[in-house]
């Protein structure tokens, strides 16, 4: 079974830089579709970024993030990263990442298609 352990949480400025980190055990999570998903307090869970599995190389992106998160693998790792940059208080969730088998990254992301694991998440908290 797939585990995942986020990290790299915390409190930021706005306008500041975070990265989060998705570690995996008991399975390459190069086999896996990875996605980031966050959900701030009375709204529903979005999907932000994912990534196809192995060297497919597709990357998706919310509307929302787009040109300020950028999803990348380190397989030596077993790690996914979401690099964040340029943070507003909008993006204060907690984000969790997924993993899990699906058509497309888009899919993944946005209809949370094939996703079969969870990890705990970790707090973004963006504010002065």
């Amino acid at each position: 079974q797939v585990q995942l352990v986020e990290s790299g949480g915390g409190w930021v400025q706005p306008g500041g830089s975070l990265r989060l980190s998705c570690t995996g055990s008991g399975y390459n999570l190069d086999y896996y579709y990875i996605g980031w998903f966050r959900q701030a307090p009375g709204k529903e869970r979005e999907g932000v970024s994912c990534i196809t599995r192995g060297g497919g190389g597709y990357l998706y992106y919310a509307d929302s993030v787009w040109g300020r998160f950028s999803i990348y693998r380190d397989n030596a790792k077993n790690t996914v990263y979401l690099n964040m940059r340029s943070l507003k208080p909008e993006d204060t969730a907690v984000y969790q990442c997924a993993a899990g088998r699906s058509l497309n990254a888009q899919e993944f992301c946005v209809n949370e298609s094939g996703v079969g694991y969870w990890g705990k998440g970790t707090m973004v908290n963006v504010s002065s």
